[in-house]
């Protein structure tokens, strides 16, 4: 597509002229010129982080001569033409600022060669003044110099970092770009040492070769789509936490961003598995029409407006929610020959989709090889110890009768043939440690429980559960609660009366300027009520949910589960030991406690031969 000046009106309706802050935000613009010019393959060579040479070169689609000048022109671009592509931008750049902006404060050096010219051409920028356009070589596509960053604005210059710092920021530039574009090759070098090379590949093999294998032994994929909206990628479980932001990559379309309502939903979605002061790691990808979002929102176009926020926060977080939830407990393939299952470090193991309930006793189905688990609640009448004692016997090699179990089985119950080995996910409960951990054996090797954490979970979950199917009470106010409320308050209220009454509350406009609270959910009866309104009315506007409410019930829920939970010091027999680790593998989330803290870990006999340099 030919390069052409934008026309006097649309110039206007764009927002912001962009702003070259360090290296790495030049960088970015000139790495999203080549990508949207199809390049395959990218190289950057950067000197003293970007200050002196930030130098890219591309294989894509290059520039015919008599555009060269335009290239380097305000608000000239290839990309949109009218106002109507403006609002269904699907190009990484689209302003025609970018490389005008680097002129205008550096050395800037353009060569390109279309498919169709006999050779490349050359044009040169200093001080934002163009030079002639003369012939060069170049076998094909374009490269981009820009030397001597902020030469000619010393204020600006002085405010830049070390040239480490600076070459961290720019490294982390390509490292997201090469995320977002897999099908792309990358090679990154810096004073002359190649520091970074991304051969083209899948987004699940860049992920796996930009976070490192840790990440990806950590993280649970996820693809799923709702109508337009589709989100893929990589979540990383609470067990790999970290202690910063420095692992969160958040793609809409294609292009990295920052934006709050996205950045929310993820966070409610993690609320209830990960500790408070820790951070998820994640590479999500969404994907939607490029009319649903709007791109020309910030200058450096990290932030984005969504045209129906609300449903894409709903979508976001309930995605992540079935993803951490469902697939929080993998499910271990016995091997029959003997080999040992290859280990997932702090990960707990999921039971097979056919586990169900059970108020009476944990279960065996004798008839299906892969092991269909049954739950049960504590405290427990099971033959459970029995199959414990055959297995710890077969173990050890000793063939002893094992423990009589009744040739008719209690109603909910089924008989454990002794010629059946293989055990649950989390195994049997083999003793009680300090009053705090249950020792269980698995066919992987040693499971070790917090019992308390672990139980927490079960309670909380369950109380959610409960709470959820039924009718949520609510509590008249003895004196109601009046409060002068801004306009969009009183609009809120006014629409989402009927939603509001679903939860508990009873609000009326008393002016037009005042709400009263005549009555609240009967379990938040003793919160604030105006400190509580304004945050659910703000929340219904924002997301179209009561995320105070649900923050709000989740806490109180997480204290009664606290407060029911097994205590430390409590002495637990074997059949209750087993219930708690049968409740853990049909409970979702199971892996961690309601404070984000894990409840479980996994030793294999690998390790524990490792501890005893066993084969050494």
């Amino acid at each position: 597509m030919s390069i052409r000046l934008l026309p006097d009106l649309l110039v206007s309706q764009i927002a912001a002229g962009e702003v070259v802050e360090r290296p790495a935000s030049a960088l970015k613009e000139v790495l999203e010129n080549s990508l949207d010019a199809g390049s395959t393959e990218i190289r950057v060579d950067l000197e003293e982080g970007g200050i002196k040479l930030i130098r890219v070169a591309d294989d894509g689609a290059g520039i015919v001569p008599e555009e060269l000048p335009l290239a380097l022109t305000r608000h000239a671009t290839s990309k949109i033409f009218s106002l109507d592509e403006l609002e269904r931008v699907a190009s990484l750049g689209f302003r025609g600022e970018a490389l005008a902006s680097i002129a205008s404060v550096a050395r800037v050096e353009l060569i390109s060669r279309a498919p169709q010219q006999a050779h490349a051409w050359k044009i040169v920028a200093l001080d934002g003044v163009l030079g002639q356009a003369e012939p060069a070589a170049l076998n094909n596509g374009t490269v981009i110099e820009a030397r001597d960053l902020f030469f000619n604005t010393p204020a600006r210059r002085k405010f830049l970092k070390t040239a480490a710092t600076e070459y961290g920021h720019c490294d982390e530039t390509l490292r997201r770009l090469a995320l977002a574009h897999p099908g792309c090759a990358f090679t990154l070098t810096h004073n002359g040492r190649v520091a970074r090379r991304y051969a083209v590949s899948d987004w699940q093999a860049r992920a796996l070769e930009v976070l490192g294998e840790d990440f990806a032994e950590a993280a649970r994929t996820l693809d799923e789509a709702a109508g337009p909206l589709r989100l893929f990628g990589l979540a990383g479980l609470p067990a790999y936490s970290r202690a910063g932001r420095d692992a969160q990559y958040l793609f809409v379309n294609g292009r990295f961003v920052r934006d709050k309502l996205l950045n929310h939903a993820i966070r409610e979605a993690y609320r209830d598995v990960l500790h408070h002061e820790r951070h998820p790691a994640y590479v999500l990808f969404l994907e939607l029409p490029p009319e649903g979002v709007d791109v020309n929102v910030h200058p450096a176009k990290t932030e984005v407006r969504f045209r129906d926020g609300r449903g894409v926060h709903q979508f976001v977080r309930h995605v992540l929610e079935r993803a951490l939830g469902k697939d929080a407990r993998r499910e271990v393939d016995v091997s029959t020959s003997g080999e040992e299952a290859p280990r997932i470090p702090l990960r707990s193991i999921r039971a097979t989709p056919e586990v169900v309930g059970s108020l009476d006793g944990a279960q065996r189905n004798p008839g299906n090889s892969t092991s269909n688990w049954s739950q049960s609640r504590m405290p427990l009448h099971a033959d459970e110890p029995s199959a414990y004692y055959r297995m710890v016997g077969e173990a050890l090699g000793h063939h002893t009768p094992a423990a009589p179990v009744s040739p008719e089985p209690v109603e909910g119950q089924v008989a454990v043939p002794a010629d059946v080995a293989i055990s649950p996910p989390l195994g049997y409960a083999l003793a009680q440690l300090s009053g705090v951990y249950v020792l269980a054996q698995n066919d992987r090797g040693l499971i070790v429980v917090d019992m308390h954490a672990a139980h927490e979970r079960i309670l909380y979950e369950r109380l959610k559960t409960a709470f959820d199917s039924q009718q949520i009470a609510s509590q008249p106010l003895l004196i109601p609660v009046v409060f002068a409320a801004t306009a969009l308050e009183m609009s809120v209220a006014e629409e989402g009366r009927a939603a509001l009454a679903g939860m508990g509350f009873e609000i009326a406009a008393v002016s037009p300027t005042h709400l009263a609270v005549r009555a609240l959910p009967a379990m938040l009866k003793d919160a604030e009520a105006e400190t509580l309104v304004r945050e659910v009315l703000q929340d219904m506007r924002e997301f179209g949910i009561s995320e105070a409410m649900t923050a709000r019930r989740n806490q109180l829920l997480a204290t009664l589960a606290c407060h029911g939970a097994v205590r430390a010091n409590r002495r637990l027999t074997l059949p209750e030991m087993n219930a708690l680790l049968r409740d853990m593998e049909a409970t979702e989330r199971a892996d961690q406690c309601n404070h984000g803290r894990p409840t479980w870990f996994q030793l294999s006999l690998a390790d524990l031969d490792k501890l005893f340099m066993r084969g050494q």
